[in-house]
């Protein structure tokens, strides 16, 4: 285990997946901790005692909490290989910015569609849906977000591949009709081995 890192996580989750992947990307050896979330943990109640919720990070017995979080200590601690963040500031906030727009917007819009019905169920897949054609427009004609290098936000975003087909399945719609560069770059995504190892 390098330098004492240890991850508590649950298989299905998404944020949990970005740092499983950040970690992968920099090559770091952790133990995974799997957490019930019916039955947290002792460990995860006194790590995260303010959310109680997963992911955290623990490092040299201290706690790391919330994913993007986690993610930018992985790149500023692990600096030696594969940088996560852009080294241009102005990049680097607009990466961070379309995180927080990722993290503020997909999961909360996402359950607004799946536990509605009828008019306001369509509402919310409008919205859905426009949100990751925004996400699109963002990408550009680029292999990843900020050029030909995986990066932080490449990592925001690619763990909800692993929802499309529920997306899709509940919205009754297809991403790939919707959203076909987004659906391209999440296939290149997935070609990289610490994305396709780390996602449920």
């Amino acid at each position: 285990m390098a330098d004492g890192v240890v991850l508590l996580d649950t298989w299905a989750s998404m944020f949990g997946m970005r740092v499983r992947i950040a970690l992968a990307e920099k090559g770091v050896e952790y133990e995974y901790k799997e957490e019930n979330l019916r039955n947290k943990s002792p460990l995860l109640l006194q790590m995260n005692p303010i959310h109680k919720k997963i992911p955290v990070l623990i490092h040299n017995g201290k706690p790391i909490c919330e994913s993007a979080i986690i993610v930018q200590y992985i790149d500023e601690v692990w600096n030696d290989k594969a940088p996560i963040l852009p080294s241009d500031p102005y990049e680097r906030a607009q990466a961070r910015f379309w995180v927080d727009y990722i993290d503020k917007k997909v999961y909360d819009t996402w359950r607004k569609m799946w536990l509605s019905k009828g008019e306001e169920h369509e509402a919310g897949k409008k919205e859905f849906i426009s949100i990751f054609k925004q996400l699109e427009e963002t990408l550009s004609d680029k292999a990843y977000y900020g050029s030909d290098t995986f990066g932080f936000l490449d990592i925001g975003l690619i763990p909800f591949y692993s929802w499309f087909y529920t997306f899709e399945t509940y919205g009754n719609f297809k991403m790939e009709e919707e959203c076909p560069k987004l659906v391209a770059w999440a296939k290149r995504c997935m070609q990289r081995e610490a994305v396709s190892k780390s996602l449920s």
